[in-house]
Parts: C-alpha cells; sequence; structure tokens
C-alpha cells in the first residue's frame, strides 16, 4: 500500500512555508518564500492576503512534487492572528491611508489601536475576563474600530468580510466562510456555546457587525481540525496542484499548530518527573520573532494578564491559557543588529566558516563559552548586566503595551564581548519573562511542571538551556524541528479521518528529540537576577509616576 501524506502549511511573520509529512508525523520535504511587510507609518504593519495565498500555492507544488496527488489525503493551514479586509465580491480592501487595495491586512504585531484598546478595556465589560482582563491592540476588536474610525469611506463602508488569516486561508481552499474557534475565541471575544455578546459588540461602537446574523465576522465555528466544505475547490486544487475534494482541517493560529506540534508527544522514557502527569502538566513555548506560552486545563482557569481560558482553541475539549512575548526573536535581532560591534561579529563568523557563514548567535554562544572563567558557567557572565525586554510593550502578564524596555549596567566600551554580554542578558531576560508568565498561571491554578519548545528560538542551545536554568524546568525540543509544520499538518490528517481525535493524532505525529535539564546550581542566580528583574519593571511605574506628576 502506498504511503499517504498530509501537507501542512504555515504562513509567520515573513515566511509562508509547507511540508509533506508521513502518517507517523516525519518531515518528507519542506519549502518556503518570503513574503512582504510594509510600515506605511510607526506601529501600521500590513500585508497582502493575495501574495500570500500565491506563495501558499508555490510551497505546496514544490513539496508534493515528488508524489502522486492521491497519497495527499489532508491539508491543514496555520498563521499568525492576522487580520484580512475584504468586500462583498471577496476583493482586497486597504487598511491603510494609503489606500493600496493590495495591503489589506493589518498584521498581528500592528499596534495602531492601543488607544481603542484602552477605551475598551475601560468599558469594564464581561468578555475581558477570557483576555486576562485587559484589551490588548494585537486583538482584532480595537483594530476593527481603529478602521472603523480613520478608514471610514475607504475601508469600513467597503468591507464586507473580517478574517482571521488561518480562516482566510481555509475559505481560499474550501469556499467555507466557517470559521475555526482557534481564531474567533482567542482574537475576536466569542465564546462558545453562547457565541458572539451582542452587547460587547453594540458598547464599543461597533453595533454594525451583529447584521446577518454577524456574517462579516462568522456565523458558523467548528473546532480545528474539522473537515470543511467538500474540501479543496477545483479552483483551489488546480493552484495547489492536488485533488479537488482533499480533505482540508479548520484552521489554527501559527503558535496554537506549534502546540498541537509539541504538546501531546509521548514523553515514556525520557526519565522525566511527569512522565504519568497528565497533558495539563505541561507548557508549550513557540519561540519565533514573538513567543506564545500556551497551557491548557480540563475546567477554566481565568489568569489576569493572560489570555484564555478559551475552550477548543487548541485541543478540542479543553480550555486554553495562552501568554505571551510580543518581541523575542525580534528583539534579540534589535539588540544585536544595532549594536556598534555588528559588522566586527558578522566578519568573524564568516572567517569561521569562510564558505558557509557561520551564524551570528551560534558564534555569539562559543564565544560567551570563552568569556566564562574556567569552572563558571556562562550564565554568570550577566550578574551585572540587567535587562526589562519589553521594547514592544509587556503582552503578560502585565497587559501592558505603554511599557517599554531598559537595559542597566552599560559600559562606555563597544567591542564584540560588550556585545556578547547584551544579547546574553537579553536572553536571560526572555527567560525571566517565561518566569513570570509561568508564575501567575501557577497562582491561578495551573500545575505546570516541564516546557515544550519549539519554533526558530528553540535552534539556540544557549536560548534553550537559560530557560531551563530560569524556571528551574526541564525542556522538551522536538524530534522533527519543524513543529509548527507537524501541526498543521495534524488538521490535514484529522480532516481525512484517518485519526479519529486531535488527541491521537497528536500522540501519533508529535515526538520527543531531547530533553534539557536545569542545572540547579544556578538556581540561587537566578533567584536573585529575577528580583533585580521585577525590579526594573517596578522602577519603571515609580519613574513614569514622577514623570506625570504636574
Amino acid at each position: 500500500m502506498a504511503e499517504v501524506y498530509y501537507v501542512g502549511v504555515d504562513v509567520g511573520t515573513a515566511s509562508v512555508r509547507a511540508a509533506l509529512v508521513t502518517r507517523a508525523g516525519l518531515l518528507k520535504s519542506t519549502a518556503e518564500e518570503p513574503i512582504s511587510i510594509w510600515e506605511p507609518q510607526s506601529d501600521h504593519y500590513v500585508q497582502s492576503s493575495t501574495e500570500i495565498w500565491e506563495k501558499c500555492c508555490t510551497v505546496v507544488m514544490r513539496v508534493t512534487q515528488s508524489v502522486e496527488k492521491s497519497q495527499v489525503r489532508g491539508v491543514g493551514f496555520d498563521a499568525t492572528c492576522s487580520l484580512v479586509v475584504l468586500d462583498q465580491s471577496f476583493q482586497p480592501v486597504p487598511v491603510s491611508q494609503d489606500g493600496d487595495k493590495q495591503r489589506n491586512m493589518v498584521m498581528w504585531m500592528d499596534h495602531r489601536a492601543e488607544e481603542q484598546a484602552a477605551r475598551i478595556t475601560n468599558t469594564g465589560h464581561r468578555v475581558l475576563s477570557r483576555v486576562g482582563g485587559v484589551m490588548s491592540p494585537e486583538l482584532q476588536p480595537p483594530k476593527l474600530l481603529w478602521l472603523k474610525e480613520n478608514l471610514r469611506e475607504s475601508c469600513w463602508n467597503k468591507a464586507a468580510h473580517f478574517f482571521d488569516l488561518p480562516d482566510f486561508l481555509s475559505w481560499k481552499a474550501t469556499g467555507s466562510l466557517t470559521r475555526s474557534l482557534c481564531t474567533l475565541v482567542c482574537k475576536w471575544t466569542y465564546c462558545p456555546p453562547d457565541g458572539w455578546d451582542a452587547g460587547f459588540w453594540t458598547s464599543i461602537g461597533l453595533e454594525d457587525l451583529l447584521e446577518n446574523n454577524f456574517s462579516k465576522i462568522g456565523s458558523a465555528t467548528c473546532s480545528p481540525g474539522s473537515p470543511l466544505g467538500d474540501g479543496l475547490t477545483r479552483e483551489a486544487a488546480a493552484e495547489l496542484s492536488l485533488e479537488p475534494g482533499t480533505a482540508v482541517g479548520a484552521s489554527l493560529i501559527d503558535a496554537h499548530a506549534g502546540g498541537l506540534g509539541v504538546i501531546g508527544a509521548d514523553i515514556k522514557g525520557f526519565q522525566l518527573p511527569c512522565e504519568d502527569q497528565p497533558i495539563t502538566s505541561r507548557m508549550a513555548l513557540i519561540c519565533g520573532t514573538s513567543t506564545c506560552h500556551m497551557a491548557i486545563s480540563k475546567q477554566p482557569l481565568f489568569v489576569p494578564g493572560v489570555w484564555g481560558p478559551c475552550l477548543s482553541a487548541m485541543v478540542p475539549g479543553m480550555w486554553l491559557n495562552e501568554g505571551g512575548q510580543s518581541a523575542t526573536g525580534r528583539l534579540i535581532d534589535h539588540m544585536v543588529k544595532g549594536h556598534a560591534a555588528y559588522t566586527q561579529l558578522q566578519e568573524q563568523a564568516r572567517q569561521r566558516c569562510p564558505l558557509s557563514g557561520e551564524n551570528i548567535y551560534s558564534y555569539l554562544n562559543t564565544h560567551l563559552s570563552s568569556m566564562a572563567p574556567s569552572g563558571s558557567t556562562v550564565d554568570r557572565l550577566g550578574s551585572s548586566l540587567h535587562v526589562w525586554p519589553d521594547f514592544h510593550g509587556n503582552r503578560s502578564p502585565l497587559a501592558d503595551p505603554t511599557l517599554k524596555g531598559s537595559v542597566i549596567g552599560l559600559p562606555l566600551s563597544q567591542t564584540l564581548d560588550d556585545l556578547a554580554l547584551l544579547y546574553l542578558a537579553t536572553v536571560q531576560a526572555l527567560a525571566l519573562g517565561t518566569l513570570h508568565i509561568l508564575e501567575a498561571m501557577k497562582e491561578a491554578g495551573h500545575d505546570i511542571r516541564i516546557l515544550f519548545m519549539c519554533g526558530g528560538l528553540s535552534k539556540n542551545d544557549l536560548f534553550v538551556q537559560i530557560h531551563a536554568n530560569a524556571t528551574g524546568l526541564p525542556v522538551v525540543l522536538p524530534d522533527q524541528m519543524e513543529a509548527v509544520l507537524i501541526g498543521a499538518a495534524v488538521l490535514g490528517a484529522c480532516a481525512s479521518q484517518d485519526y479519529s481525535t486531535v488527541q491521537e493524532a497528536m500522540e501519533r505525529m508529535a515526538k520527543v528529540g531531547k530533553v534539557v535539564q536545569p542545572d540547579f546550581e544556578l538556581q540561587s542566580f537566578y533567584e536573585r537576577k529575577y528580583t533585580v528583574f521585577l525590579r526594573l519593571f517596578a522602577h519603571q511605574r515609580e519613574y513614569q509616576a514622577l514623570m506625570n506628576q504636574r
């Protein structure tokens, strides 16, 4: 019998990727294409849904070219939680003042709606309890309100369909307007089984969305992985070079696909303390441009400053809480590439590997090891340099987009050693930010015993080890490093009905690669570093209060 495959498609912040995945969860082939990001003004980030769909078609064709179309049993999509705007004819509608119709997506990291988010928070409406009590500018209601208030003629009055990007992709593939519970519950305030809260939308000035049973934002919903429509339409099948009718699963937000791709893995045989613990003892960290912290529970748990609880948003029948850091990989790049010694770093990395060029972060990790005194760890080099990492605001657990970053302990010199130390202190700050989120979740009733990590930053050994050391928890890395693509493929496998449940598909297709244990000799060091970390936040609030005095 011929091998069967599933296609996972992942639309990240800056690229579209696809993978051809076997029934056992092994990657047979992958492909990637870059996508455009425009910044028409500060804190406004936009993209094109047309370009993204074209790139989806390109990468799917590339990964499936070596197999028969009939061997592909299902397709799953995940994407960033960006806002796509289309008109009555499903054509793009501009989301910026320049009126460019192709730029019809407000990106997830767009913070133009901070003022609208603050106003929504001030309503104190009951739906806010599902988003940690604070409306983030990264969620969809404030973005919709911004469009109505600022682009009424050119955008709002012409818009007939507002999609989260993952739902846009499944609609393009199947023609089905059914939305995934993942997107609507996590980013739009939808709450099953009651559905939309009409009073909420009316209270914030978006009562026009109630028309035709909320048709502009979604009248029908289903759990992730549910089969949509009749599978691929003829048009989509031709564009993707697959067979019409191929099953398509309801989509996921990209971070949630990463969670699906790691959190259900069988950990037996790895001598972990939580081996016999339920899946609720695990937290998934999906680390890339930003980081999402996913924890699930059997009963709803309300965590201040953390999104959720969201029913069936990742694993059907389970409640999801989602913490996050808005800038992680992006912050590390910002700190490293903005340093005066960055050119020297590039040159040193090139000299180390003249043909391919060594990854600058691999070079920095090695350089830090050489800086550490004999018998000491790299971690202790960060004793006198401290970073507060919220350069793009705090998503969790403080839920304050106005917070800024800070660095304490900078010298006058700007050598390669100084750059390496700043990089180390930034990674440590991000790990302590994860600890901050963990503490808030534990206080609300979560019992997290182990971290599962995936995404680009999980390939950085120092980033992983410092997360283990700072939190005191073991970190599990997946066997297949592209866990987000595995998670997307799980959706296609479920839609094909080759697996009866998402949980079954997760267990069969997600596998443990290695386990990174914490260095408990550093426990006291990180307890002190965490105390400094929290004081950096307290001091920032103090300084704001002083300067706000009249």
